[in-house]
């Protein structure tokens, strides 16, 4: 018998070397969904966004449902469905029990998922984890929804992603606000105002009463006292002026340049 050879230890990561090593999956995966976001932001149909990225029109929308800004009843049927199944099932058997349930087929399925190894951002995701474009999309559709249809739920959604961002109050003064979250995890249904050193607590219940008393959405409110006498109502104003939810009149927008619509 022959000298036994030497063990040598194995060097971790000292496997086949890739044949492509600057070849991310998940970064181009994400480049293209900001691009495909971008595009969608110009109101550009999906077979057109398709066509500037050489892309299919399929893929176009799974980009724009794990970026979280693409929204159709069936898309969020589908969701709603795979994500019940999902609680108790695996990815593919939740995928086949959707498609069953929804008498749609495998591919259907799937095309209305996010991406499965790819960062997806649902509503609940935080803004700072999402590209700019997604999260002014968000905004948008968020605000769109809460003026057609003004209800708690509608409010606490754009209430959430606009936490962080400077707004104004009636007499021109900047603030942001923060919601900060429980033991639990969950959100606590109180904001704090920051504006300048102090913060300052504003209860939920506080923003729903001063809500209930817009007798019309986008209807002119001369001042936030108009609002109810409400503890904070002087930033309960600048919120719901930015949300779109009352209007100003004329001699007060001047203060509030800077703080205008734009989502």
């Amino acid at each position: 018998m022959g000298e036994k050879r030497e063990y040598k230890k194995r060097i971790p990561g000292g496997g086949r070397k890739k044949l492509k090593p600057e070849y991310d999956a998940g970064k181009n995966l994400k480049e293209q969904m900001e691009s495909t976001v971008t595009l969608y932001e110009e109101e550009r149909s999906l077979q057109s966004i398709a066509d500037a990225l050489n892309l299919n029109p399929i893929k176009v929308r799974k980009l724009l449902i794990t970026a979280g800004i693409y929204e159709s009843d069936i898309a969020e049927m589908v969701q709603r469905t795979f994500d019940n199944y999902r609680e108790t099932r695996s990815y593919k058997d939740a995928v086949l029990s959707t498609a069953s349930s929804l008498k749609l087929s495998r591919a259907s399925v799937t095309s209305y998922l996010p991406y499965e190894k790819s960062v997806y951002f649902p509503k609940e995701a935080p803004v700072e984890k999402i590209s700019v474009g997604a999260e002014r999309q968000r905004r948008y559709r968020a605000v769109r929804k809460l003026r057609t249809e003004p209800t708690e739920e509608h409010l606490w959604e754009v209430v959430l992603l606009y936490s962080g961002v400077r707004l104004k109050t009636y007499s021109g003064l900047p603030f942001t606000y923060e919601i900060r979250k429980g033991r639990n995890g969950q959100y606590t249904k109180e904001l704090w105002i920051d504006r300048r050193e102090n913060s300052k607590s504003l209860a939920w219940s506080s923003v729903l009463l001063a809500l209930n008393n817009i007798k019309e959405v986008g209807a002119v409110v001369d001042r936030p006292k108009a609002l109810g006498d409400i503890r904070g109502v002087t930033y309960i104003y600048g919120m719901f002026y930015r949300f779109g939810l009352i209007d100003m009149p004329d001699k007060v927008n001047g203060k509030m340049k800077g703080a205008g619509r734009q989502m």
